[in-house]
């Protein structure tokens, strides 16, 4: 979940290491730090905390080269601390950064100390450091020869970038099971975690294949494969017409992505509803030809995917009448599973990069699969470059880690699928154009549902002291009671859990009192009537309501009831516009209580280690 950046050019290349850090920091914020090659060899500056710590200590050292690596972290071996911080070094000048984990460091650290090497941090990272130097010291010198003689010691998911003083005029990096792009510029070039960190350089990327190590230049770039013979890979132009990442307005990434909802999720439907051909064409093109053959779906994804999934089940089998299962996706793994003849495989992330996600998509070796699909936000991902058919949801950037229009504009894409495999399903026209209608509601919906932010504000109060917090949904409304309660623990570190309605009397009513507070979503559907009876189970042993409801829901403020209503919304959109409240509430008690609103303690954005 680290964040990597490289750069070799004829001018200083700090700002642009700086600068990518920054686009970074949703990957992890523990520490951070650089290693530059100048005139005068290698200066390393570390510090633990965010990168406006390290952009300090850079400024202060007046830090200049024109090579260098630098990287934001997220810990896993060993404590955040300046000694666990990257990039790691060996010997006289070798430096190395790392997203991932090295699976049998401890061996390979065993072994080394043995070699007499002596370690400074407690990371699995600077192993690979102390491999590289004893590999150069084989090689005659030659980084590139000595990276591709390290990898295949390496056990478990890594990117890598690796500098040597020795050699200031290349910059080598390798990818195994997390991702690394190359940005190309004129007579300079960058290596980075996600192309994001280096859009203010460049709109030009290699995106590497599993296995590829890529050696940089200033005026060049040669990319070799597992195997080490030299490969070409296609360059991509960006169009980063919407990759805005500046807060704006916004006090926080959050808030942001909140109000933004509406225009992301009428960037997901643009051209893309007009009419029942247009929904199965959004998949692409050989989507007609696997979903004519589709007859039960898998969902596989992790945290806010998988409750995005989980809503899609109830959407396939009730309006498609498809079977559907939804499982996280670290548990897919190691389990046997049965697939049913001419089942469709999907996967759900953001980033496209989610390691268990990905792990589990390479793992789909049975014949009953008839095609993968991936659902992601970001194109030229590892998802999206090894799935058959994909479906991007165009949101633009997430940088806060809770997310918020990545999940609805899953759903809305989710939506589509249901309804372009519903077709095939007996789902009839006439019904598909009722919800394409319906959807096109959705921007118009989603602003009313941002409006109601000041009262939200208010009622958020109401929290701020509590340690407890149980959602309740009944149906398709218990994922996002799910959601709604993974944002509230996320960031403001209250704990949340969410049960369906109809479990209270099995165990969760023992733990009501006036001190847990009880949020429930009710939409205007056919379960509303019971959802109704389940809430006087909370009302009846002292627990506060706070309840979002339909206006024409037909409930009421009372002693211990608080409604905040929602406008109409069809039933089959609901999921989507119910979810939007529940994120201002817990964007809302966060900011109440002094929380890291965008970079909450623990967590970072993009999962890419187990």
């Amino acid at each position: 979940m680290c964040g990597i950046v490289g750069a070799i050019a004829h001018r200083n290349v700090t700002n642009i290491l700086i600068t990518g850090l920054k686009r970074l920091e949703y990957r992890g914020y523990d520490s951070a730090g650089v290693a530059v090659i100048n005139a005068n060899g290698l200066h390393r500056v570390r510090r633990q905390g965010k990168v406006a710590a390290l952009e300090e200590a850079v400024r202060e050292q007046n830090t200049a080269g024109f090579l260098g690596i630098a990287h934001t972290r997220w810990a896993t071996h060993g404590r955040p601390s300046e000694e666990n911080a990257h990039p790691h070094l060996s010997g006289d000048g070798l430096a190395v950064v790392h997203n991932g984990i090295i699976e049998n460091f401890q061996e390979l650290k065993d072994e080394l100390e043995q070699d007499g090497y002596r370690f400074q941090s407690q990371t699995d990272t600077e192993v690979v450091a102390h491999l590289l130097h004893r590999s150069l010291e084989e090689c005659g010198g030659d980084l590139r020869r000595a990276l591709q003689k390290v990898v295949p010691q390496l056990h478990g998911s890594y990117a890598l970038g690796v500098v040597d003083q020795r050699e200031p005029d290349r910059l080598v990096a390798v990818r195994s099971g997390s991702p690394l792009v190359v940005g190309l510029g004129i007579d300079e070039n960058y290596v980075a975690s996600d192309q994001l960190a280096l859009l203010p350089v460049t709109n030009r990327f290699i995106f590497l294949d599993e296995g590829d190590l890529v050696e940089l230049t200033t005026d060049r770039v040669r990319v070799f494969d597992r195997h080490g013979e030299p490969v070409e890979r296609a360059v991509h132009e960006f169009d980063g017409a919407h990759e805005d990442v500046e807060k704006g307005e916004y006090r926080h990434f959050m808030q942001k992505g909140i109000f933004e909802q509406p225009a992301a999720i009428q960037r997901t439907l643009q051209d893309r509803i007009d009419s029942p051909d247009a929904v199965s064409a959004a998949f692409g093109e050989p989507a007609m030809a696997i979903f004519d053959r589709v007859r039960s779906v898998q969902i596989v994804a992790c945290g806010t995917s998988y409750h995005a999934g989980m809503v899609a089940r109830y959407w396939l089998e009730a309006l498609a009448g498809i079977p559907c299962q939804v499982e996280v996706a670290s548990e897919f793994r190691y389990r046997q599973h049965v697939v049913p003849e001419g089942t469709l495989f999907v996967t759900i992330s953001q980033s496209g990069e989610t390691a268990d996600t990905l792990a589990a998509l390479r793992d789909t070796g049975s014949n009953n699969y008839v095609g993968r699909l991936a659902i992601c936000n970001v194109d030229g991902s590892s998802l999206v470059r090894e799935s058959e058919l994909t479906f991007l949801t165009m949101a633009g950037p997430e940088i806060g880690v809770a997310s918020t229009k990545a999940f609805t504009t899953q759903l809305a894409g989710l939506m589509m699928l249901v309804l372009a495999l519903g077709r095939r399903h007996g789902l009839s026209d006439e019904r598909i154009e009722q919800i394409l209608g319906e959807l096109r509601q959705l921007p118009n919906l989603l602003e009313q549902a941002t409006a109601l932010d000041k009262p939200i504000e208010a009622l958020s109060r109401a929290f701020v002291e509590k340690h407890h917090t149980l959602f309740l949904g009944r149906g398709v409304q218990f994922p996002v009671a799910m959601e709604g309660a993974l944002k509230l623990k996320e960031i403001s570190y209250i704990h949340a859990e969410a049960y369906p309605a109809g479990e209270l009397k099995h165990g969760p009513l023992a733990l009501v009192d006036k001190e847990m507070p009880v949020v429930a979503v009710a939409p205007n559907d056919e379960l509303l009537e019971k959802l109704k009876s389940n809430l006087q189970e909370v009302r009846a042993r002292g627990g506060e309501l706070y309840l979002f409801a339909d206006k024409n829901a037909k409930v009421a403020d009372g002693e211990g009831i608080h409604v905040l209503h929602l406008p109409a919304v069809p039933e089959s959109i609901a999921p989507i516009v119910y979810t939007v409240p529940l994120q201002l509430l817990s964007y809302h008690v966060a900011v109440l209580r002094g929380t890291d609103v965008d970079q909450p303690r623990n967590l970072a954005k993009s999962v890419t280690v187990e």
